[in-house]
């Protein structure tokens, strides 16, 4: 969080169009500026949402894989 902050702050200045010629850099800015939001947000957000997914998928995995080798064992009897 903290490099993107720092590098955030810096690339502020470019993104707000200061100093000479800045109006040319402007879109440069505005696309570091908009490119780290969205990785920051997607870093800290939709990432372990993810994780929880593939998790509960997971569970969900062994808990039919357990099913079906019960009903296998019961029809084997």
């Amino acid at each position: 969080m903290m490099t993107t902050f720092a590098a955030l702050m810096g690339s502020l200045p470019i993104a707000l169009s200061f100093g000479a010629g800045g109006d040319a850099r402007r879109p440069l800015g505005l696309a570091v500026v908009g490119g780290l939001v969205l990785s920051q947000f997607l870093t800290l957000y939709i990432t372990p949402v993810i994780y929880l997914y593939f998790e509960r998928f997971q569970q969900w995995l062994a808990q039919r894989r357990s099913t079906h080798q019960v009903a296998r064992l019961g029809a084997a009897e």
